[in-house]
């Protein structure tokens, strides 16, 4: 699956709705990045973020802040983030340093604005079944489903991963999908038979081959989130892509795969909040 061509037709169609924001209510949509300290891998996603945003006609407001910034700094400016009427989407970059609540700072994002789609208020609507601003990855899961024809209605899905960013809300879009899914954690006593009965495989564990290809059941869609370093310096997956490949009816590269796309969700969100805001 192209991940990269998807998400430039989503950019594309998050540019016509930005204009079209633009010419109804006299300015762009407005996405603010917060990014506390010099971490290496989120200085590059902050700036491929903010060139898309620009691309997408988007209105970027950039706010770098130092490694020594305190708890009480960052709150006071995602509370001034929260009342800026130009600001439409807030996005705070993770990891944060050590010293500063994640949670917290999260909890602190007003939910109508949170483009990440992390804060509880829209996990819970999302549980609900009634989702508003989704987190940016498991929705672009399903987007590149829905691309490439994947009818997810009945599939057995398992997620390999359990995390409060991607494996926890994978699994309620996956529900609301209406397929039959399993979340594999720690905990889970036989991995290879839960992710090898599995039509559907969403790998979000964060250790570079960690499912072989070989439990990839012949056929399945398989999406890899993890993005990992090797010694040799390249990027590969969670799941040992080139057996998997040979296996799976559909499968998502590392690179070009669902790093493109949690981009291209992120902007469509900050659009559509632009929009709720606006009463529409």
């Amino acid at each position: 699956m192209d991940g990269k061509a998807v998400a430039a037709k989503v950019r594309s169609e998050v540019a016509v709705r930005a204009k079209e924001f633009a010419s109804k209510y006299g300015r762009r949509p407005g996405l603010a990045v917060v990014q506390v300290g010099q971490d290496a891998a989120s200085t590059v996603y902050v700036r491929n973020k903010r060139k898309s945003s620009i691309e997408a006609e988007i209105e970027s407001f950039a706010h770098d802040l130092p490694a020594t910034t305190t708890q009480a700094e960052l709150l006071e400016l995602v509370q001034g983030l929260n009342r800026n009427p130009r600001v439409d989407g807030i996005l705070v970059q993770m990891p944060l340093p050590k010293g500063l609540d994640s949670d917290a700072i999260m909890d602190a994002v007003d939910p109508a604005k949170d483009v990440d789609g992390f804060h509880p208020t829209n996990t819970g609507l999302l549980a609900q079944k009634r989702p508003r601003l989704r987190p940016c990855t498991p929705f672009g899961v399903i987007r590149l489903a829905k691309e490439y024809g994947i009818d997810l209605t009945g599939l057995r899905a398992t997620v390999v991963g359990a995390s409060n960013i991607v494996g926890r809300p994978m699994a309620l879009e996956l529900l609301l999908a209406r397929s039959t899914v399993t979340v594999c954690h720690t905990g889970t006593r036989d991995l290879e038979s839960e992710v090898s009965r599995a039509d559907v495989v969403v790998a979000a564990v964060g250790k570079a081959g960690f499912v072989p290809g070989a439990w990839i059941k012949p056929g399945a869609a398989v999406f890899d989130v993890g993005i990992n370093r090797t010694a040799e310096g390249k990027l590969v997956g969670d799941v040992e892509y080139s057996k998997a490949a040979e296996r799976a009816g559909w499968i998502t590269p590392v690179p070009g795969g669902l790093g493109p796309m949690t981009i291209a969700m992120l902007l469509s969100n900050a659009v559509d909040a632009a929009f709720r805001r606006a009463n529409v």
